[in-house]
């Protein structure tokens, strides 16, 4: 039976107490300790049981409770000191962003994602894509830059797993009540509920907007659960990742297109639009449809506006990662939108194709945003030239190595993760500028000035709590399962809080090899109940609800960890969420990670435990690679490093060698170093790489850092080509779209058509190297095109190596559309064969890239070189 009226009823806070409701609707409690804490306070299990959601708290708590905290001089004035630093922090004009690069009144840069991690209770993300797209919001907000979010509201969120007896995985729902989570719904003019309309099949969708306020950044949520929606339309934004395919591209019109339709709607005008991967690439078409619909542009010249602006962020060197719609469900969704702006078929289809005229070809979400977006970037180093090989083919003739994707490694809202303790710490030794500012090596450099002995009593009582709250946790999960008493009571004398403790916990995808560390089950046995120098081992994570592979890796742990020698020592625990990562990063001595090189685009998970002062221990893959090829070669690197690098073709190969390599360090380092202790009973060489951890990798894995990247990297230079593009009425787009189009039709006339170098075969390091190419240019004009010398050392292979390219002059004409080009310089710079050619490539002052796809000209090699 449905209602025929609906109300909402909220709590009453007597009036010492009105502040609560400022401090619970603002997320910015999820990573301020004074704030969760005040929030504790008022109730502690309830706290714990609303899944530390101060919303649903204050309503659910006994009115005599708020009474009693309102009659409490001690509460009230811990209320007005978090109060007080909220207001600051609110209120504060002197941001990074402010002092750096100026104020502005209104966010200028939408960034896009399918999910968002900023909290426990608002389960709207699925794992590590979410949690980064959180934390980035999180140190956007600390640094002030002007930043606004956009995704949807999930009604079941992402899936809760809990394992049957076999070990299985098994998923189950819960559904998010909005009006209790720190979410308001934003209305319209006339007090209704803000709503956009989106394009679907012979219909529109409507969807409803939401706002969660995160610090001083805004985030909002569409949600098409509304009465004005048929039902299976309402059901879009139900699951996160849920359904078939069909249903992943409704969300994904919904994001895209819904998303920039939303922020018409409320009022904001971005200039910079950060989609991040490519569950939100529609928007490209969106934005495009738009400036037409403004400005009088046609799709090209819109392209050319929107593109300028636009930031890509690619994060799965995995294929199956990539989304990919047959044509079918592109004609179903979107033909009829895009032909509204003009946009034919073959020309929609083509630009989500490697090969546009490919009928077979999937419509690739990645391609879309690669095609339509200025900017690309990967997510580690490693993950950057990955995805170059990857998407080379996108820019045929192209070098691998110069293919226009960039990286900006991932990074963690350090705030978020470390402990409170260890935060104060930081505060005392190094300052309180590691909370807001993108600091460098010489401020984290103060680490150094914690006492051994102080650091390491921290982490004891780290590992002490973590080992505890375990034991709770296991109790409370056999409970819920039916399990008898004596199974209960064993779960509550699991681990050991003084012995050498390593976590793996992440998603559970195979290429992550979760079971590695059981492939020598007798040599893991011998290690874990050694009599002198014991170790212990914790999992967590969940696997996709499709992956049964995924699936299996749990229940072989499962397994194990039932087994009589390990059951005291191995342990998994289910549903992992934040509160369960945070504890973990925070507790154990060892992050685990040994995922298939390079398979594994960053990782954050190992990052927060070494900003915990935690050691890493894992393959070179993502971002560890980048941190260990710095700072293996240092006193006391922060970690360890499984294998050096290789990547096999014989997988099974691969998980024999490098789980030996896993067995040898713990046996020949780990472990010793870990229980090597003086007469203090501390270990020091231990605790030195806890403090390289602080010291080297902390300014490295924050946040902070990451987004200053992105800003001075790709937000201020693509909100300054977006500027040009739309000056004088978008004069500069439509300029640029003639250009592009008279150069593309006229490239077919550019060719080399001969190269006169110096006629010497043996030239001296340093020497001049002195070259001459005739290049016909056919109906463009020098100023159209980039002549360049393509020089560098030869391998046995007849391939150039580490070349550079040097521009070419101009010197003459010649005959009809031919010119001179010349160049004379030092270009050996060592010994040994080396060579060179000579390229054309298109020149504009706004061409973000060079390297336009098809615009690309070699010289030939004379017939027999």
């Amino acid at each position: 039976m449905k209602p025929i009226r609906t109300f909402s009823i909220v709590p009453v806070l007597p009036p010492e107490l009105h502040r609560l409701r400022d401090i619970a609707v603002n997320l910015r409690w999820s990573w301020d300790g004074p704030s969760r804490n005040l929030f504790a306070r008022l109730d502690p299990d309830l706290w714990e049981s609303t899944h530390q959601n101060p919303v649903r708290l204050l309503g659910a708590i006994d009115q005599s409770r708020l009474e009693e905290a309102a009659a409490d001089e001690g509460f009230r004035l811990q209320l007005e000191r978090v109060a007080a630093d909220f207001d600051a922090y609110m209120g504060a004009t002197s941001t990074w962003y402010a002092r750096t690069h100026g104020q502005t009144l209104q966010p200028c840069i939408a960034y896009f994602s399918p999910e968002f991690g900023v909290a426990n209770c608002l389960n709207i993300f699925a794992g590590g894509l979410g949690l980064l797209a959180g934390d980035h919001l999180k140190s956007a907000s600390d640094l002030g830059v002007p930043l606004v979010g956009i995704s949807l509201l999930y009604q079941q969120g992402y899936f809760r797993q809990t394992l049957n007896d076999a070990g299985w995985q098994q998923e189950f729902s819960e559904e998010n009540d909005f009006h209790n989570l720190p979410l308001t719904l934003v209305h319209d003019s006339t007090g209704g509920p803000l709503t956009v309309r989106v394009p679907h099949p012979g219909r529109e969708v409507s969807a409803q907007v939401w706002l969660a306020r995160v610090g001083r950044v805004q985030l909002y949520l569409l949600d098409t659960n509304i009465p004005e929606n048929l039902p299976e339309d309402r059901g879009i934004t139900d699951q996160l990742y849920g359904g078939d395919l069909e249903m992943r591209i409704r969300q994904e019109v919904v994001l895209g297109i819904g998303g920039c339709r939303a922020l018409v709607a409320l009022g904001l005008e971005p200039t910079v639009y950060h989609m991040n991967e490519g569950h939100s690439a529609f928007l490209a078409l969106e934005r495009a449809r738009a400036l037409m619909s403004a400005h009088g542009l046609t799709f090209e010249e819109a392209r050319e506006a929107a593109s300028a602006g636009t930031i890509f962020t690619t994060h799965t060197p995995v294929p199956a990662g990539h989304d990919a719609f047959p044509s079918e469900l592109i004609d179903r969704y979107l033909t009829e939108y895009a032909a509204e702006f003009g946009l034919e078929r073959a020309n929609l289809l083509a630009l989500g194709r490697i090969n546009p005229t490919d009928e077979g070809e999937l419509f690739g979400m990645t391609i879309l945003a690669l095609k339509m977006s200025a900017y690309t970037n990967g997510v580690s180093e490693l993950h950057g030239k990955v995805s170059r090989d990857m998407w080379q083919a996108l820019w045929p003739g192209v070098p691998v190595n110069e293919v226009p994707i960039g990286h900006v490694t991932n990074g963690i809202h350090l705030a978020s993760w470390v402990s409170e303790e260890m935060a104060s710490y930081y505060d005392r030794y190094i300052g309180p500028r590691w909370r807001s500012e993108p600091t460098g090596k010489e401020i984290w450099a103060q680490a150094g000035q914690i006492p051994p002995e102080e650091l390491w009593r921290i982490h004891e009582r780290h590992r002490e709590e973590m080992v505890l709250n375990i034991r709770e946790t296991l109790q409370a999960q056999l409970d819920q399962h039916g399990a008898a008493q004596a199974e209960i009571k064993r779960a509550g004398e699991v681990l050991d809080p003084e012995i050498l403790t390593i976590g793996f916990a992440r998603r559970f995808a195979t290429y992550k090899r979760a079971t590695l560390l059981l492939r020598d089950i007798d040599r893991l046995i011998a290690l874990i109940n050694n009599a002198t120098r014991p170790i212990q081992i914790i999992f967590a994570g969940k696997a996709h609800p499709r992956d049964d592979a995924g699936k299996e890796l749990i229940r072989q742990i499962v397994v194990a960890s039932r087994r009589a020698e390990l059951r005291h020592r191995v342990v998994f625990l289910e549903d992992y969420d934040i509160a369960i990562a945070r504890r973990l990063v925070q507790g154990v001595d060892v992050w685990l990670n040994n995922p298939r090189r390079p398979m594994e685009a960053s990782g954050t998970s190992g990052m927060k435990a070494s900003a915990n002062a935690n050691l890493n221990f894992s393959t070179l893959d993502g971002w560890w690679d980048e941190a260990w090829r710095e700072h293996s070669g240092t006193a006391d690197p922060a970690g360890w490093a499984i294998g050096r690098g290789e990547t096999y073709s014989n997988w099974d190969l691969q998980d024999q060698v490098e789980a030996e390599d896993i067995y040898d360090v713990l046996e020949r380092d780990i472990i010793p170093t870990f229980y090597d202790r003086g007469a203090d009973n501390l270990p020091r060489r231990w605790i030195a790489r806890m403090a390289a951890a602080i010291e080297c990798l902390c300014p490295f894995v924050s946040g902070l850092r990451m987004v200053r990247d992105y800003t001075e990297q790709f937000y201020l230079p693509a909100l300054a080509m977006a500027e040009i593009m739309a000056a004088d009425d978008m004069n500069g787009a439509r300029d640029l779209a003639i250009w592009r189009a008279r150069v593309t039709d006229g490239w077919k006339e550019v060719r080399v058509e001969a190269v006169n170098g110096d006629a010497r075969s043996t030239l001296e390091v340093g020497s001049a190297l002195h070259t001459q190419a005739l290049v016909h240019l056919g109906a463009l004009r020098p100023e159209d095109v980039t002549v360049e010398l393509y020089a560098g050392r030869v391998n046995a292979a007849g391939e150039l190596v580490d070349p550079t390219s040097s521009p070419m002059v101009v010197q003459s004409s010649a005959a009809a559309g031919g010119y001179i080009y010349q160049l004379s310089a030092p270009m050996a710079r060592s010994s040994g064969i080396h060579g060179y050619t000579v390229r054309v490539l298109p020149r504009h002052d706004c061409l973000c890239s060079p390297y336009v796809p098809g615009l690309i000209t070699w010289a030939e090699a004379p017939d027999g070189a």
